[in-house]
């Protein structure tokens, strides 16, 4: 086991996890952050990919090309939807329900690729549910507008968003991470550019400019270059396993910084969330190392 990669890789993790509270903090509307966030993304490793050399040797193919500005749509919608459910809803909530995109890409691998859905897999999305239910509280659920009011929807239409990337991504084979993010991140930068309000920039103060920047730089740039770097060299189960670093933190973080109390329900509700994912996540490669082993 490379021990290196996975210190960087939680490293990673742990420093996402701390999007939310910068994001509370960074005092502008979520189109706004995602753009700063594109262009802060696509000079830091568009600058490294150049540096290293990159892209002098990338293997450019045109079908992963627009397969990439694809990824990068649904990419971009992904940040713009959960900034904007931190705005609703309290940290810990919003990164519960983001983190059902497992469960999507399993639902979209049974749907489009007739991947196999055992009874545990079913079960695992209803545990999910229910824990969605409790998360966003009963009271939310008597009306449609408190419903629409409460944040849930963007934190799910996020959490369906990064899970159409992933789905998108599992074929991407001869683009490098670089080049992939650098064409998503200008990808974003072209579909925001349109609705960006500029005024939201005036009168920021040094706090708020340093949040902002931070969630570009530091959470996309200096992230996603820990990111690339350790997971060619670790077992995907092990990447698995170290991804729930991300909301351990952020929920950690709401609750000692931000004095996030959750109900009991909602404590209930994030306990079946995880569990359901981390199921899902663990028993698939849990099974094919059984089948391998009898083979």
């Amino acid at each position: 086991m490379n021990t290196s990669a996975m210190i960087r890789l939680a490293a990673s993790m742990a420093i996402f996890g701390s999007i939310g509270l910068f994001t509370v903090h960074a005092g502008i509307p979520a189109v706004e952050l995602v753009f700063v966030r594109c262009i802060c993304a696509t000079l830091f490793l568009g600058g490294l990919w150049l540096a290293t050399g990159g892209h002098k040797t990338e293997a450019w193919n045109l079908k992963e090309v627009i397969q990439t500005l694809f990824c990068g749509i649904f990419l971009v919608l992904n940040w713009v939807f959960l900034f904007k459910a931190f705005e609703e809803m309290s940290i810990s909530v919003t990164i519960s329900i983001y983190n059902l995109a497992p469960i999507f890409v399993l639902i979209l691998g049974a749907i489009f690729l007739r991947e196999r859905i055992t009874i545990g897999n079913v079960l695992a999305i209803a545990v999910c549910f229910i824990g969605s239910i409790f998360i966003i509280g009963i009271e939310h659920l008597n009306s449609l507008e408190a419903f629409m009011n409460s944040g849930f929807l963007w934190a799910l239409l996020s959490a369906f968003c990064y899970a159409m990337t992933m789905f998108l991504s599992k074929t991407l084979k001869g683009l490098s991470p670089y080049a992939t993010t650098f064409l998503q991140t200008m990808v974003g930068i072209v579909m925001l550019l349109p609705m960006c309000d500029f005024s939201v920039f005036h009168g920021l103060s040094a706090k708020n400019i340093f949040f902002i920047l931070g969630t570009g730089i530091i959470h996309t740039g200096f992230v996603y270059y820990l990111f690339f770097d350790s997971i060619r060299k670790l077992p995907t189960i092990v990447v698995s396993v170290l991804t729930f670093v991300d909301p351990v933190v952020a929920i950690l973080l709401d609750t000692i910084l931000l004095g996030f109390r959750p109900s009991i329900l909602q404590t209930i509700g994030i306990v079946l969330v995880f569990g359901g994912i981390f199921y899902t996540v663990l028993k698939p490669k849990r099974v094919r190392k059984k089948e391998m082993a009898a083979e």
